[in-house]
């Protein structure tokens, strides 16, 4: 019996460290990155833009991250879009926020989790989206001709399938911290005490 449990943790060893190749070698063009590049820690998270729990991570646990390791230079982050439901939504969301460019991506995407509830609960939500993104300098022209490209819908959702197939993500928010997968929205202390393990 020792020998099969020990032959399964290794197998389990094994997947844990292709899993973390696999996640460092991943990347794609819309990937957006907060931080400085040559940070020596990479959190990638996979969030959905009408996931309620990636709304609470943003407004809760990515502030405080932000300010003691992505703006101190120890940490970065990869924001990936994981798209949930209602899908057409979240994915629109999602590209109104890469089409503002990536000096404005970040701030738009905090506008669209922060305001989640109410563009999500409102007669027209994308009404409500366009009046968040004339706040990063898009007009009404700009958005509606974001929402009609196919290559960025495709790009959001192709990313999304491999974040599922090659890194074992299902559910959102999923953070990735050096290669190992934390699900949920976990609050800052959580999220530090795996930063500090990484650091080691």
């Amino acid at each position: 019996m020792k020998p099969l449990i020990r032959l399964l943790g290794a197998v389990a060893a094994l997947f844990l460290v292709t899993q973390t190749a696999v996640a460092a070698d991943l990347s794609y063009p819309i990937d957006q990155v907060l931080g400085k590049p040559d940070a020596p820690i990479t959190v990638i998270e996979y969030a959905s833009t009408t996931c309620p729990h990636c709304a609470t991570f943003h407004k809760t646990t990515l502030p405080k991250f932000k300010s003691e390791w992505i703006e101190t230079g120890k940490a970065k982050l990869i924001y990936r879009d994981f798209p949930t439901g209602p899908r057409g939504l979240s994915v629109g969301a999602s590209m109104i926020a890469h089409c503002a460019g990536p000096d404005r991506y970040f701030g738009l995407l905090a506008l669209i989790m922060e305001q989640q509830e109410k563009w999500m609960n409102s007669q027209n939500p994308l009404v409500e989206l366009k009046k968040l993104a004339k706040l990063a300098g898009m007009g009404e022209d700009k958005v509606d001709d974001c929402l009609k490209r196919q290559d960025l819908a495709n790009a959001i959702n192709e990313r999304a399938k491999e974040g599922n197939e090659k890194l074992g993500v299902e559910s959102t928010p999923t953070l990735i911290v050096a290669g190992k997968l934390i699900p949920g929205a976990i609050p800052y202390d959580e999220l530090d005490k795996a930063l500090k393990a990484a650091s080691k």
